[in-house]
């Protein structure tokens, strides 16, 4: 027997997902993060949202889920660490769903530092509802609801979640599980607020749209534009990025007082006093 499917609840499996999808990949590496930093599944919470990245670990993971409404699984997840701060608290869902319908909850967690750890899976486009426009669909990309291309631009969302306040933001692709991995054991490790954006193959609704239909060439796409962030030459490497290319890598790492430990601090120190 595979020695992740000790994590897998019995009977979920084979999964849903569309041949040659990048869901199965990203779940495999969270099973191998949790596996390899030894932590136990009865101290995690899981919040999902809707879509297909929403169900990248529910129903398939044993734990605590919660699978919530569309575009509000960050503010489900933010309840969840208020009441139980000592819970890891994990939140995985898709580009359109916590970025598009659920932004504001997004850039407000962020900002608040509250600790989660959130995993976007960013497959550019809506996927399970048929392939709508989504706001990380690239400019000029043609979809069900932009027949004749977007004419509008896509967000960056490594970009927005460090410039919100997050304490750790990393962007990796599915070519790069090695790399994926180690952000998601470190987004673990850390306090604060973690956001890892994982850039995802959806060869069923975006590829077709641009002629990668083809998995193996979806990941030699990813291969092919992948540029490696590097500090030192930050403002260099932007100037010269080209519109294809996805600039990859770990963009900050910063400490920053977690949202639950101040508002302890609140209670405990400033409860009890009065003017």
């Amino acid at each position: 027997m595979h020695p992740m499917m000790k994590y897998i609840r019995e009977g979920t499996l084979p999964t849903f997902y569309c041949p040659g999808c990048g869901i199965g990949t990203i779940q495999n590496l969270f099973f191998h993060a949790i596996d390899e930093l030894g932590r136990d599944p009865k101290t995690i919470g899981v919040v999902c949202g809707i879509g297909c990245s929403g169900l990248t670990l529910s129903p398939f993971f044993k734990a605590d889920t919660l699978h919530t409404t569309h575009g509000r699984p960050i503010a489900f997840a933010t309840g969840l660490k208020v009441a139980r701060p000592e819970m890891e608290v994990v939140v995985v869902s898709g580009d359109g769903d916590l970025a598009g319908i659920g932004g504001n909850h997004l850039i407000h967690a962020a900002r608040r530092n509250i600790g989660l750890k959130v995993f976007c899976v960013n497959n550019r486009i809506y996927g399970n509802t048929g392939g709508q426009v989504a706001p990380t669909t690239p400019y000029g990309v043609k979809t069900v609801t932009t027949p004749y291309g977007n004419p509008e631009y896509q967000f960056n969302l490594a970009e927005l979640v460090a410039a919100a306040g997050s304490c750790y933001v990393a962007r990796w692709t599915t070519d790069q599980p090695v790399a994926l991995l180690n952000s998601m054991k470190k987004a673990f490790r850390l306090r604060g607020f973690s956001f890892v954006e994982i850039v995802s193959q959806c060869p069923t609704q975006y590829g077709r749209r641009v002629g990668l239909e083809n998995p193996i060439q979806f990941l030699r796409y990813f291969r092919e534009k992948s540029v490696r962030y590097q500090p030192e030459k930050a403002e260099e490497i932007r100037k010269n990025l080209k519109e294809d290319e996805i600039l990859v890598g770990e963009f900050i790492h910063r400490e920053r007082k977690e949202l639950t430990e101040n508002l302890k601090w609140l209670i405990e120190e400033q409860g009890g006093k009065k003017e």
